[in-house]
């Protein structure tokens, strides 16, 4: 897929954060839990802890000086694309703080695709092979990418593999992940964001 259809498709079914949002707001608020076969349960309360999480999160983050300096330095128009799913944990504790981030610069355009609508757009953005998301993808106004982050933070990549290299199971490393989340406040992401626009700004000055 060409960045010509591609742009298509985002303004085709690409949507806000505050539309992502009221959509599963809407989508909870609607659904019989009773009526839930087991798996969609699970995945129900997944929406719903990742709901809590967001707002949170939304309500509570503030961009470091740091941050805002480098986003100020943006001058000319990125479209930020997140791949994602309202039910993906990553998700809840990354995608906010993205959020808030692109609202520091109105040349920033954040739009959100839902991965299991879109997979030939999520195939194209793999992660070691597996459709993991969150991912953000930055292009310019001519379709170039400038950058790429997700699925999470490296410094919680690498703990994960630490704990599964220790015999942590998913229940208690997914358990162990959240703990840290929460601990971080968005640090990590803050610095790995950074550490990409600048390298962006960078190119451009040479």
């Amino acid at each position: 897929m060409n960045f010509s259809d591609l742009k298509k498709r985002i303004e085709e079914k690409g949507i806000t954060y505050n539309e992502y949002i009221s959509n599963t707001i809407e989508e909870i608020s609607k659904t019989q839990i009773t009526d839930l076969p087991p798996g969609e349960v699970r995945r129900f309360n997944y929406k719903n802890l990742n709901l809590q999480r967001s707002t949170r999160i939304i309500r509570t983050y503030h961009p470091s000086k740091e941050l805002k300096r480098v986003l100020d330095e943006i001058t000319g128009m990125q479209l930020w694309m997140v791949i994602t799913e309202n039910w993906c944990g990553d998700s809840g504790q990354n995608l906010p703080y993205i959020a808030v981030m692109a609202l520091q610069n109105p040349l920033i355009d954040l739009k959100l695709l839902l991965r299991d609508s879109n997979p030939d757009v999520m195939d194209q953005f793999l992660t070691n092979g597996t459709r993991s998301i969150p991912i953000l993808v930055s292009f310019n106004s001519r379709g170039e990418e400038l950058f790429r982050w997700g699925p999470r933070p490296r410094a919680a990549i690498n703990l994960i593999s630490q704990w599964k290299s220790e015999g942590c199971e998913k229940p208690e490393w997914t358990e162990k992940l959240h703990l840290w989340y929460s601990r971080n406040r968005g640090e990590e992401i803050e610095k790995e964001l950074a550490d990409l626009i600048n390298k962006v700004e960078l190119t451009y000055l040479e």
